[in-house]
């Protein structure tokens, strides 16, 4: 099974920025130290080209990625800095994911160390989100012919916007988000399923909101692939979650969702997303339980050949 990973690309950031970069090199040392006995192999993605970009995103915007003449608005929307590392590791994080979506196709379950950057929309970046790397893999696949019915399960603390606008007359994805109802974006854009909680919101009201929203998702929808935005930030713990969600509650949320996939045959490309806790280990321990759940289910799937079967329906 494959894990693919981007932190070595780095994003120079300034002195006490907030975002927290050094999650996604400690989470690639935790995973390779158990890649071995859960059956995954690293690997370095390659970066989407231009012309993956231009699926989603206008070739305007791409360009001023690209050059680095964004407007001060923009970059300040965004929430980055412009550099040429910015660009690289962006190119390289939807990369991840569309590497991710293909292997999963295969295998059964694949991992994207990064992306879930889901507040990108397709004139503009936001919310630390430059390139919305689902929705270029959803393209990627289209253009590959290999999927058509997928499925965005995003339990991010922060409504995916972006994501939300690029599919809101898309037929062939359902989107569903589980989010802060009053945290960013404060302006939501509708997607197929939102659920929003209460600031404070417990395990027992959490996890009934995933479990609908996974109903609704993988068991009714029936999709040829589930992309599985597991952010952090749900936890009680996160700077940036306004929610009182345990690690507990977090992994029987992972369950929750890989069961589900399991159960309807359909192969699920974890990405990362959000996650602001203070430790950073903490952020780092859930997203390493969600790699872990996930691709442990991956295994119990190679076992049963489910993986095989589908390689020869396509």
């Amino acid at each position: 099974m494959k894990v693919y990973y981007c932190d070595h690309f780095v994003l120079p950031l300034p002195a006490g920025h907030r975002f927290p970069m050094e999650k996604y090199s400690s989470l690639r040392s935790r995973v390779a130290t158990e890649a071995p006995r859960l059956g995954a192999t690293l690997l370095v993605p390659p970066a989407a080209t231009d012309l993956d970009l231009r699926r989603v995103h206008t070739a305007e915007y791409v360009r001023a990625v690209t050059m680095g003449s964004l407007t001060p608005e923009e970059v300040r929307r965004i929430g980055f800095p412009w550099s040429e590392g910015l660009v690289e590791r962006s190119r390289r994080s939807v990369g991840g994911t569309m590497a991710a979506a293909l292997a999963a196709l295969r295998d059964g379950v694949a991992v994207n160390l990064a992306g879930g950057t889901h507040h990108a929309s397709a004139s503009g970046g936001e919310g630390f989100c430059v390139f919305n790397d689902v929705a270029v893999a959803v393209g990627f696949l289209r253009a590959q012919k290999v999927a058509a019915r997928v499925a965005v399960v995003d339990l991010d603390v922060h409504q995916g916007n972006g994501t939300a606008a690029i599919f809101a007359d898309d037929a062939g994805v359902f989107t569903a988000s589980v989010h802060g109802a009053s945290n960013f974006p404060f302006r939501k854009t509708a997607g197929d399923l939102d659920i929003g909680l209460a600031d404070g919101a417990s395990d027992v009201e959490y996890l009934a909101a995933v479990t609908t929203a996974v109903e609704e998702a993988i068991r009714r929808w029936r999709p040829e692939l589930v992309f599985y935005v597991a952010g952090a930030d749900a936890f009680a713990g996160d700077r940036l979650g306004r929610l009182s969600v345990s690690k507990a509650a977090l992994a029987v949320r992972d369950r929750i969702v890989v069961d589900a996939c399991l159960a309807a045959d359909a192969p699920v490309a974890l990405v990362m997303a959000g996650g602001y806790a203070s430790p950073v280990s903490d952020t780092v321990d859930i997203h390493f339980q969600s790699v872990r759940t996930v691709l442990e289910a991956g295994s119990g799937w190679v076992r049963a050949g489910r993986h095989a079967m589908r390689a020869g329906q396509r």
